[in-house]
């Protein structure tokens, strides 16, 4: 679970962070509340999740929508 939450963290940065952030932040800290053998890696995605969710919190306060236009 900490290395599914890294990845879907650091994916988030990119794309459907509004989906992906929550679910990095969630995996991250059920794999800190079992004691996982990679700490370090649940901690980095919680980090990204939550990297995530200002990322999103930016963009919507730049351009007032939820989604992102290129």
């Amino acid at each position: 679970m900490a290395v599914a939450s890294f990845i879907l963290g650091l994916l988030g940065l990119l794309v459907l962070n509004v989906f992906l952030g929550p679910i990095a932040i969630a995996l991250a800290s059920v794999a800190l509340w079992r004691g996982t053998a990679r700490r370090g890696r649940a901690l980095l995605g919680l980090g990204l999740g939550i990297a995530d969710l200002l990322v999103l919190v930016a963009f919507m306060q730049f351009d007032s929508t939820v989604s992102w236009n290129f």
